[in-house]
């Protein structure tokens, strides 16, 4: 194994609650509707120390998507999904971007989101899209 090099961001950060990697800017979010089974999750445009894992077609609240399971490269914990490809023309726009799951981050002031008692335990998908 080498030496692990991360990049650091500026301005407001979401970091892995794990090892505090930095993952993604507030200004990079697309989405702040989306759902995991832990509760809220956000959709950006560009994430930093992470790297995806297998391939792999779920049925999602919002039809079929290939996506992969994205790890934080600090610590290896799983903290969201990339939508690969989207199988319907109306979720298109999802395609290489990132969910990162909020109760897996710190939050940009420190804080850190807890899972909901009643966060849905089904496919993980955005509610409006």
């Amino acid at each position: 194994m080498g030496r692990l090099f991360l990049v650091s961001l500026e301005g407001k950060i979401y970091s892995c609650k794990h090892c505090q990697a930095h993952l993604a800017l507030v200004e990079d979010i697309v989405s702040r509707s989306f759902h995991c089974r832990h509760g809220k999750a956000y959709l950006f445009n560009k994430v930093v120390n992470v790297t995806a894992g297998i391939k792999e077609d779920r049925m999602m609240m919002t039809g079929l998507h290939t996506v992969s399971d994205i790890f934080c490269v600090g610590c290896g914990a799983i903290v969201g999904w990339k939508y690969e490809a989207a199988h319907e023309k109306a979720q298109k726009y999802k395609e290489g971007k990132i969910v990162l799951e909020r109760f897996k981050l710190t939050g940009p002031d420190g804080s850190r989101y807890w899972a909901s008692h009643d966060a849905h335990m089904g496919g993980s998908d955005a509610d409006d899209a």
